[in-house]
């Protein structure tokens, strides 16, 4: 715990802290029933931090709990850091891949939109405007005088 002057007063909060403290030290199997009630009963009693240390002075200072739970697995083995890595390398190539190929297909289809629209105009097929085949109407001369 942080040092404090013992003779201050303890509030409401450090007293509940102190109770969940000893309920773990309970559930652990530090202290018994009995001796948990007593203790409960004088941390809740307890005016000063003087008093309020006393119920947990023979029980082991509170551990740290870690901050991030990926963390410390990874602390506690670190071969999933080993085996981590590499599956993190190929999603990032998967995904760069994917991304070009569609940006490739992508590219590939508006080249071929506008070739088509050079050759066979906005209309589509020569066949359809009765033009033989591979004619559009721009190559039949006197057919569109005004065409811009």
């Amino acid at each position: 715990m942080v040092a404090r002057n013992e003779s201050l007063r303890a509030s409401d909060a450090d007293r509940e802290q102190i109770v969940d403290r000893l309920r773990n030290a309970a559930a652990e199997g530090r202290i018994a029933a009995h001796e948990l009630e007593h203790r409960v009963g004088t941390a809740l009693s307890a005016r000063t931090y003087r008093e309020l240390d006393a119920t947990v002075a023979d029980l082991p200072a509170l551990r740290s709990q870690p901050r991030f739970a990926a963390i410390s697995s990874l602390r506690a083995h670190p071969i999933l850091l080993v085996a981590a890595i590499p599956i993190v390398l190929v999603a990032v190539v998967l995904v760069a891949a994917i991304t070009i190929a569609s940006l490739a297909i992508g590219a590939t289809l508006f080249m071929l939109g506008r070739r088509r629209m050079m050759y066979f105009g906005a209309g589509g097929c020569a066949f359809r405007h009765g033009l033989p085949h591979g004619r559009s109407r721009r190559s039949v001369p006197g057919r569109w005088e005004h065409w811009a």
